[in-house]
């Protein structure tokens, strides 16, 4: 399918922004291919795509922050290049992110025209900073005061004030990146209803969302990218939210092996028996609201959502990072209180984060004593480590994992990122957890490193380890997991048997649309 030609009632302005053949690459793996399609004036136009379609390379490509392999932007019909998001801000071109980044001690009017001050004999006139960012305010229908500080604001108010500072600069191409993810339905409501006042006035609107529900309600066309690729660009009026999962999964992705497909790492006990961990009506603020799930030992239990629907939220309040302020966690039928990662330990739960260099990794210390680290409570004698047991230790995990290292005091940092995320992973075998929560295990790591974690992870359920995957990959979920939970908006919509989901039902369920 490819662009349509013509428009409805709503789009009645000429091509502002066109994209044309984009492609963008990382260390070879393709992010972005021949990516084309354009924004009009007077249109507020939804980027759509499943986790790792390519929607926040491209907009990172509109604002300057990655430049592009090939192709070319188009502004009011004249190709330009953008070195920087000072640049695009120059041609006309602002985003909005979905992580708000605003110097909290500043009032709202000199967050606006934070740069752009006005100034007259060598000073910044404050009180015209005032003036116009209160005419601004009131024009946009904001309930925003100038002298407010922005650390008082709620997300709502703080997204209105980027939104507000774009302007000001006459912005004439505004990105918004997942802008309702923080937001209460009345706030979401309030939102639209000035970027419907925008397009009113000829801005050109490019809003990113994996909210189908929002789509319909707000945009006039939609653009769906899949894999880097364009699939097609449609008027909103045209299609159902149905018609837009399909575009967005395309054909069943083609599967990995299933965990009972005749894997030799799939013998082993099969998940029966009690519960090992249940959890019950777990909340905490937005981020997430009455989980419940249950993992049995020997058991991988799948969690799958678009980015932003609270999984990596919740295996943190399961690793005492984050406590809910609901609900409960069971651990053998008894009640858990982890409010700290040093609780969950003690309870046999171990994490492997999503971040490995910020938040699973000293990269500056050797792999020894990354291996070590979880169980240095077993590995010391009146408080001093026994260098002996960690040396064993270490040199056993590195054979059984198949570490590649140049011997066990090379720094971390000079591993590849697949021997990095086994390091991370041998950690917690050292310690023999009852679950090991993997939050996307496989991220950033090559084909053959990938194929070694998920034969790990097979062989953790034989063993008889219960297992939490949490992953942005549809093949991976379907394949090693026994029962798959989707997210949406911090909600389980449904329990899968991966066995006979697909992934078509599973990205209906990931958008709210099964729900």
């Amino acid at each position: 399918m490819g662009e349509v030609a013509g428009a409805d009632e709503v789009v009645t302005g000429q091509e502002r922004l066109r994209i044309e053949r984009i492609s963008k690459r990382f260390h070879g793996v393709v992010a972005l291919e021949h990516v084309s399609f354009g924004v009009r004036t007077g249109e507020i136009h939804a980027v759509c795509g499943a986790n790792g379609a390519g929607k926040s390379t491209l907009m990172k490509i509109l604002v300057g922050i990655h430049a592009p392999d090939e192709g070319q932007i188009v502004l009011n019909g004249q190709p330009v290049t953008i070195s920087g998001p000072r640049a695009a801000r120059e041609l006309g071109v602002d985003i909005v992110f979905q992580e708000i980044e605003l110097p909290p001690n500043l009032s709202v009017a000199d967050a606006i025209f934070l740069g752009r001050e006005p100034v007259r004999c060598g000073g910044i006139q404050h009180g015209e900073i005032y003036r116009q960012a209160s005419a601004l305010l009131n024009s946009l229908a904001v309930p925003l005061q100038p002298h407010t500080l922005v650390e008082d604001l709620s997300a709502a108010g703080k997204q209105l004030t980027q939104i507000a500072r774009a302007l000001a600069a006459r912005t004439q191409v505004l990105i918004l990146d997942e802008p309702t993810s923080a937001l209460t339905e009345h706030e979401v409501g309030r939102l639209f209803g000035i970027l419907r006042a925008l397009r009113e006035r000829g801005t050109a609107i490019v809003y990113v969302s994996h909210r189908l529900e929002e789509i319909f309600r707000l945009a006039d066309r939609v653009t769906v990218l899949r894999d880097g690729r364009l699939v097609a660009t449609r008027r909103v009026a045209e299609l159902t939210e149905g018609d837009l999962v399909r575009m967005m999964v395309g054909a069943e992705p083609a599967a990995l092996p299933r965990k009972d497909g005749g894997c030799p790492d799939a013998v082993g006990i099969e998940p029966s028996g009690p519960p090992l961990l249940r959890i019950i009506g777990l909340t905490r603020g937005r981020q997430y609201r009455d989980v419940s799930f249950e993992v049995r030992a020997g058991e991988v239990v799948g969690m799958f959502g678009i980015v932003g629907a609270g999984r990596t939220e919740v295996a943190r309040a399961l690793f005492g990072l984050d406590p809910p302020d609901a609900g409960q966690i069971e651990r053998d039928g008894r009640r858990l209180r982890l409010r700290s990662p040093a609780e969950a330990m003690r309870a046999g739960i171990g994490l492997v984060p999503e971040d490995r260099k910020l938040q699973g990794l000293l990269l500056e210390a050797g792999v020894r004593h990354n291996l070590s680290l979880a169980a240095l409570d077993r590995l010391t004698h009146l408080g001093v480590v026994c260098a002996r047991r960690e040396h064993t230790l270490a040199a056993g995990a590195v054979t059984d994992l198949h570490i590649v290292t140049a011997g066990l005091d090379r720094e971390a940092q000079d591993l590849s990122g697949g021997n990095q995320q086994k390091v991370v992973i041998g950690r917690w075998l050292a310690r023999r957890p009852r679950l090991l929560i993997l939050d996307e295990p496989t991220k950033g790591i090559d084909v053959a490193a990938k194929r070694e974690v998920h034969a790990l992870v097979r062989r953790l359920a034989a063993e008889g380890i219960g297992v939490l995957l949490i992953t942005s990959e549809l093949p991976e979920a379907l394949s090693l997991s026994d029962r798959l939970l989707v997210l949406h908006a911090g909600r389980i919509t449904a329990t899968l048997d991966s066995r006979r989901a697909t992934a078509e039902e599973v990205m209906r369920y990931a958008v709210g649309v099964g729900a």
